[in-house]
């Protein structure tokens, strides 16, 4: 009786070992998926920023490009925004988002080459707290 006791017990730890690793397995997989998505969503920033400095250079020719590339920084903000609970990266959320505000504000302004160094600046520390 004993020895079945002991195999019972055995079995019952080897159980709650097995669901103790899962639960961390799983829960480290979690954060390796927030993390690639915040890698990805900072890339796909970066795109925008590239076409942000690119309508700046082309606000003559078409205007509109500006406002397109800052909706399109805005949507990935919102993004990573929803995805992460990390300080640092909601910080820079919200330079970058901040960045944009004052862009949008200078071309409201009737501003048609905005200085948007302070984009690239908050979007290179986005890139710089997401990557692993």
């Amino acid at each position: 009786m004993a020895a079945s006791r002991r195999r019972r017990t055995a079995a019952v730890a080897a159980t709650l070992a097995a669901v103790a690793l899962t639960a961390g397995l799983t829960t480290g997989c979690a954060a390796v998926d927030k993390a690639l998505d915040c890698v990805q969503t900072a890339d796909a920033i970066a795109d925008s920023v590239t076409e942000l400095q690119q309508a700046v250079d082309n606000a003559a020719n078409d205007p509109t490009q500006l406002d397109e590339s800052l909706d399109s920084i805005d949507k990935n903000l919102d993004k990573i925004g929803d995805k992460s609970d990390n300080a640092d990266v909601s910080k820079a959320v919200d330079d970058l988002d901040q960045a944009v505000g004052n862009v949008r504000t200078a071309i409201k302004n009737g501003d048609e080459t905005p200085d948007i160094s302070p984009v690239t600046d908050a979007a290179g520390e986005l890139t710089k707290v997401c990557t692993p």
